[in-house]
């Protein structure tokens, strides 16, 4: 009785074996490219012109750029801080100057009103999700709620991996 079960179990497992390298698919036939495709014109063997074909070369996969761990570095000029309608709009331009990514930078605008001591009154926070390669120059948009009383405000920069010492500029380097 033992050898019949063990002789039908092997049956079963071979033959869903076998079905299963039967149903594997085929590759895919390669595509054809029609630059490469030979002309098939008649044409006078001196009038025959040569041209090179050019191909693409395939994009190169997406690399993982590790971020910065620590202080980052960044220099930052206000555009334009204007109330429109009932907000007050700011645009910033930030510039990452560390020698690594910035990642998950996040901004946030403090308003102060006239009093001693300055209390705060109204803000906005900013994130930017993506990473901050170096060099590269973003734009940040900060939309605080308008308040009669405010008079002066204040910036303040963090980033996942730590801090973010920042600098005031007119122009970037």
């Amino acid at each position: 009785m033992k050898r019949f079960a063990f002789a039908s179990s092997v049956i079963v497992l071979l033959a869903l074996g076998a079905v299963s390298i039967l149903a594997q698919s085929k590759p895919a036939p390669a595509p054809a490219n029609k630059a490469a495709a030979p002309a098939t014109t008649q044409q006078a063997p001196a009038a025959k012109a040569t041209t090179p074909t050019t191909q693409q070369a395939p994009a190169a996969p997406a690399k993982f750029i590790k971020p910065l761990k620590g202080t980052a570095d960044i220099q930052f000029m206000e555009v334009s801080a204007k109330k429109v309608g009932g907000n007050i709009v700011t645009v910033l331009k930030i510039k990452n100057m560390s020698n690594a990514p910035i990642s998950l930078l996040k901004v946030d605008e403090y308003w102060y009103n006239k009093a001693n001591p300055p209390v705060v009154v109204t803000g906005d926070t900013q994130p930017y999700r993506k990473p901050f390669m170096p060099g590269e120059i973003i734009e940040l948009t900060l939309n605080a709620p308008y308040k009669s009383d405010i008079s002066v405000s204040q910036y303040m920069f963090s980033h996942a991996g730590g801090q973010v010492n920042p600098k005031r500029v007119k122009k970037f380097d």
